[in-house]
């Protein structure tokens, strides 16, 4: 079988990697092209975009590069027709993928979409191209199966692979007293921050993320800063000169963390897995804000709120977001054991939510 999978971000390069890994135990000869990041292409096959080289957040970003997106749009489309795949599969990425759902299905090829959009969150009106260009939707959260089943869709829910990637990795972590050691730490608390995997993200939690530290409240805490893949070292070095900062080894970071600060995304949600106590800090540029919050139709932004239908971590979100309230919450959750114990039980019932081990295979097996 050939198979074409495109993502376009961080997260989807994840997921594409655990579903290639999956696919090929089941088929040593599955061939695959991809649009992808480095950990799809460790799992094998060959890769002809990085989606680091064209990552774009938020909605007047995107139409300042709406240009450059319609001829990135254009090259894929011809290679999928030179290339010929059995299945085309799109992780996630709607307003790219859902384009190349279109043309291949209109020219013929069976199309898979893997990692679901987030169309119940917003851009509802998204589900009619679902319905009408994609083959089969595979989805990882227990609450989109009778969202989409309630909208004509039948999805595919067989659980969610990142759990036991999650378990896979921290099962060969080293210790506390390891990390702290290869790293150059001391033996204070760990407070992990996470800024995101986009320019735009760490630009706007930079400047609070600095005032955060500086906080006398925390002098017994060190602050460490999780990279992520694709962002240039430089841009760590620029925003946060003071801080250490740690590359590839961000599930280990979060393990030992006492707490962590977290630009909303699947990286929140690692966290909620890991067991890790945390605050979601988000904002974007103050029109896309707008914008976004005028489509929103969810009552939290992060995964394991949704899931679990509570707020079980703060979020502290574009005007709400600033270094006082970040603080204020940080010390209250490293301070509060009860509140703490609290949020770790949520995650415990979190993760019962998400079902059995060997959801990837699972899932390999509906391809």
């Amino acid at each position: 079988m050939k198979y074409y999978l495109i993502a376009g971000e961080a997260s989807g390069d994840l997921h594409g990697s655990l579903l290639m890994r999956a696919l090929y135990a089941r088929d040593p000869l599955a061939q695959f092209r991809f649009r992808g990041g480095e950990k799809m292409a460790a799992a094998g096959g060959e890769m002809v975009h990085d989606y680091r080289d064209t990552a774009v957040m938020g909605i007047v970003e995107v139409i300042s590069k709406a240009r450059e997106l319609r001829r990135d749009i254009a090259a894929c489309e011809a290679d999928i027709e030179r290339w010929r795949p059995d299945i085309v599969i799109l992780i996630d990425y709607p307003g790219f993928n859902l384009k190349i759902a279109r043309f291949a299905h209109e020219r013929g090829f069976k199309v898979f979409y893997y990692i679901a959009p987030k169309v119940w969150a917003s851009r509802e009106w998204r589900v009619k191209q679902l319905r009408r260009y994609v083959d089969r939707l595979f989805v990882i959260f227990p609450f989109e199966v009778e969202w989409f089943r309630s909208r004509g869709i039948e999805p595919v829910y067989e659980g969610n692979p990142l759990v036991d990637y999650i378990d896979e990795v921290l099962a060969a972590a080293p210790s506390r007293e390891e990390f702290l050691q290869r790293n150059g730490l001391d033996s204070r608390p760990v407070v992990a921050l996470l800024p995101g995997s986009r320019l735009q993200e760490i630009k706007f939690l930079a400047p609070r993320f600095r005032l955060l530290t500086a906080d006398s409240r925390f002098a017994g805490y060190q602050f460490v800063i999780a990279a992520a893949p694709g962002i240039d070292p430089e841009v760590y070095r620029a925003h946060f000169p003071a801080l250490k900062v740690v590359s590839g080894n961000t599930y280990t970071l979060l393990k030992h963390a006492a707490a962590a600060v977290i630009a909303s995304g699947t990286a929140s949600f690692e966290a909620a897995v890991i067991g890790t106590p945390q605050i979601v800090c988000y904002g974007m540029n103050p029109i896309t804000w707008r914008i976004a919050i005028s489509i929103l139709k969810v009552p939290y932004i992060s995964l394991a709120n949704l899931i679990m239908g509570r707020p079980i971590f703060k979020e502290l979100l574009q005007g709400r977001c600033t270094a006082a309230s970040i603080a204020d919450e940080l010390d209250s959750l490293t301070g509060n054991a009860s509140r703490r114990a609290e949020m770790l039980h949520q995650y415990s019932l979190l993760r019962e939510r998400l079902g059995e081990k060997g959801a990837a295979e699972r899932i390999a097996a509906r391809f």
